[in-house]
């Protein structure tokens, strides 16, 4: 497997963001925040789940200090290639925003190359929603998704709209769209 560079990484998760996250509106927030250039992007290569959770709580720290950043996306180009692992990690990742007292500060969304929602056959075109270019964990804050939500029509239809769009344009195509980002 080839490792890339922490730009590189960087640069195919920006347009894997641009070419299918707000290209297909799977979030109708993104486009706003991207170009207002409040995205931070941490690239973390360690394989030692305790360094990787540490890097979540010092985003969430970087969150409360630099209200200029509005999302962090914690990027795992080395680790977390088996989705199962990924899922582990996102549950001790949760358990301890809950535990440092970021429960209902940041919510975490998950991104990941397999992903695959429960229930779902591995090759739905749903999973590609949430399938990224890296394994990832992306921070939120809660306040401020509330607030957006609040100014847009419908927002519990969101999931089930991106859903029926990739749906409609096949696995074969939200794959290639995907993978073209790499």
């Amino acid at each position: 497997m080839q490792i890339n560079t922490t730009e590189q990484v960087i640069a195919q998760t920006k347009k894997w963001i641009n070419d299918v996250v707000i290209a297909c509106n799977f979030c109708p927030f993104a486009a706003k925040e991207i170009k207002q250039n409040t995205v931070f992007y941490k690239v973390e290569n360690s394989t030692q789940i305790k360094v990787c959770l540490q890097t979540v709580i010092e985003e969430c720290v970087r969150l409360d200090n630099d209200t200029a950043i509005e999302t962090t996306l914690i990027i795992f180009p080395v680790t977390f290639q088996k989705f199962t692992d990924y899922l582990d990690f996102v549950a001790l990742a949760e358990k301890l925003l809950k535990q440092q007292k970021y429960e209902g500060i940041y919510q975490a969304a998950s991104f990941h190359p397999q992903y695959r929602f429960s229930k779902t056959p591995v090759d739905d075109a749903a999973n590609y929603t949430n399938r990224s270019v890296y394994p990832m964990l992306h921070l939120l804050r809660e306040e401020r998704i509330e607030q957006a939500l609040l100014r847009y029509p419908n927002p519990e239809q969101i999931p089930q709209r991106n859903i029926h769009f990739a749906q409609e344009k096949g696995a074969a195509y939200m794959k290639m769209l995907r993978d073209a980002c790499l």
